[in-house]
């Protein structure tokens, strides 16, 4: 990664920087970090982006469950809508959220929160796209993680989707 130069003799960046150019206040932020210029850091804006950073990957977390919670309940509610696009959603979200979980080991603790608050939007997605009324829908998500999780778990009847696009 390219990091641009610092003028040393530079004070703390221009004011509201941050609000006017975020990109370029994020390569100055960069730069001065690289370079250990540690008091022209704008410390109170690094540190929430820092911070927001971590909600991000928790908010990306829940997004994919919702999407591939949804996706299952379509595939289990209407199996005669069933579609190469919803098998191709499904695989898609798992092999998705396994590499995120790869990428941010940390958030297994968090994945059976993200799964109630990703299940209610998981069942307004369904109640969109079949036209389903919602109380179609169990009121807790009637799928484990392993369930969700994994590459096998394709609810309600069989499906000869899954065996020929193995």
């Amino acid at each position: 990664m390219h990091i641009p130069e610092i003028d040393p003799k530079a004070t703390v960046s221009e004011p509201n920087l941050y609000n006017n150019d975020f990109y370029a206040w994020t390569q100055e932020q960069a730069a001065l970090l690289h370079q250990q210029q540690w008091s022209q850091l704008d410390l109170p804006n690094l540190i929430e982006e820092i911070a927001s950073l971590g909600k991000q990957q928790r908010q990306e977390l829940r997004n994919r469950l919702s999407l591939l919670i949804g996706h299952l309940l379509k595939w289990q509610y209407q199996p005669e809508r069933r579609s190469r696009s919803w098998l191709a959603t499904i695989r898609i979200q798992r092999l998705d959220i396994s590499e995120l979980l790869e990428d941010n080991p940390s958030l297994k603790p968090y994945l059976e929160e993200a799964l109630q608050k990703a299940y209610l939007k998981g069942v307004e997605l369904a109640v969109s796209e079949t036209d389903l009324p919602s109380r179609t829908f169990p009121p807790e998500c009637p799928y484990g993680l392993a369930e969700i999780l994994g590459d096998r778990f394709y609810p309600g009847e069989p499906s000869n989707l899954v065996d020929e696009l193995g």
